[in-house]
């Protein structure tokens, strides 16, 4: 079949519907595969490219993709090219596999894409095994000189772990995805912490009672060196990631920038987002009146967020949708009560309905909206009649995709 754009497309819908995906399926039917022998194979089959570049490899609950953003620009202003590996993407599915060098960014083509897909045997592979094999092989071909690579979920039985990194980091840790990973922040802990590897250094992001013990006794057991970020000065410089949580994103950053014996640029880091294409994180939307989107979407982001929110001080009208896996009875609390609510749900099959999500929600001021699309459209005018008024969009990844994806259609 010739490439083109509508073949290309054509593509890509059928490696969405021929391999299970978390993003479409949820964690059944194969979409989230509990071992790594499957992606050993197919790794051997690529001919191992990952041990053509170095890399850093990083697991965490909240702040992965930030701390990888930071990594990447820093790095690439200190002259490397570097390759990024992050998941989910939000607006294209190419965002996952990027180059960052020279200041700036750029995504795997999709010719380069469909080169892939059409030249490998994927049968009875997941897409993130594909996805991983992918970006692994263009990394290679692209002569990176380091890969940042963020785990898709846990760590010691994710995809991504076949790797031997320069260095391994944990960000913070908190209550997600717990049926897979465990009840408590310490199991979820053991489970990241599986991708330490025996003599490779491991930085913590900060060092608490319930977590540092697990960390300390896997880094015993693989004999490697273990430290915690949070003993690092208060950095001074602002970040175009403006979310409440960065500053301990940061202090991760530029410990594990002193462990690589890299000088950190904080003229790159400071724009961190711009450089490496990293969007959704307290990212203000064009025009007014002000919207904020983040894709924080588990008890301990959803905490930080909406307490920042609150501190603003301003009429708040929140478009608010998740995933009908997600623990809402624990957000539910953490949720301004002052705020108005447009509820909504992506157009995927793992979203909670928005109806159920209203009626969940007694006692807040909620309506239920058709689309993420007709929230924000909604919540935008009723902010705009109101003196102060400011839009946040939040409680999933994919409400922010599609809120993302509206607003470039206009």
């Amino acid at each position: 079949m010739e490439f083109n754009k509508t073949n290309y497309e054509k593509m890509l819908g059928e490696l969405f519907a021929r391999h299970p995906s978390v993003q479409k399926d949820g964690f059944t039917a194969g979409a989230y595969k509990p071992g790594l022998e499957g992606m050993m194979k197919f790794d051997e089959s690529l001919g191992r490219p990952w041990t053509r570049f170095k890399s850093v490899h990083v697991a965490g609950t909240n702040g992965k993709g930030s701390v990888c953003s930071m990594l990447a620009a820093a790095l690439a202003a200190n002259g490397h090219r570097v390759g990024l590996y992050t998941s989910p993407h939000l607006t294209d599915f190419r965002e996952r596999a990027k180059i960052v060098e020279g200041g700036g960014w750029r995504m795997i083509s999709e010719r380069e894409v469909w080169d892939f897909v059409g030249g490998h045997d994927l049968n009875g592979l997941s897409f993130f095994e594909i996805t991983t094999g992918m970006a692994f092989s263009w990394f290679a071909g692209q002569e990176v000189d380091v890969a940042v690579i963020e785990t898709g979920l846990g760590g010691r039985l994710d995809s991504t772990n076949i790797i031997t990194p320069e260095l391994c980091i944990i960000t913070s840790i908190g209550l997600d995805h717990c049926a897979m990973l465990g009840g408590t922040r310490a199991e979820i802990a053991a489970e990241k912490a599986g991708i330490f590897k025996p003599g490779v250094p491991a930085v913590v992001a900060s060092e608490d009672w319930e977590t540092a013990g697990v960390f300390e006794r896997k880094a015993a057991e693989v004999h490697c060196p273990l430290f915690f970020a949070d003993s690092y000065p208060e950095p001074e410089f602002r970040l175009d990631l403006n979310g409440p949580y960065q500053t301990e994103n940061l202090h991760t950053v530029l410990f594990a920038l002193g462990l690589l014996g890299e000088s950190a640029s904080h003229e790159a880091i400071a724009r961190a987002a711009e450089i490496s294409g990293l969007r959704g994180r307290w990212e203000r939307l064009p025009g007014e009146p002000e919207t904020i989107c983040d894709i924080g979407h588990n008890p301990a982001a959803l905490r930080i967020n909406f307490a920042k929110l609150e501190a603003m001080n301003r009429p708040l009208f929140i478009v608010f949708g998740i995933m009908a896996d997600k623990d809402i009875r624990s957000i539910l609390p953490l949720m301004p009560r002052r705020a108005r609510y447009f509820c909504v749900a992506p157009a995927i099959p793992r979203s909670l309905p928005a109806g159920e999500l209203a009626g969940l929600m007694q006692g807040f001021d909620r309506r239920v909206c058709g689309s993420v699309a007709e929230g924000v459209r909604m919540a935008r005018e009723e902010a705009a009649r109101t003196p102060g008024g400011m839009v946040y969009v939040g409680g999933s990844n994919f409400v922010v995709a599609e809120c993302i994806s509206s607003f470039e259609r206009q």
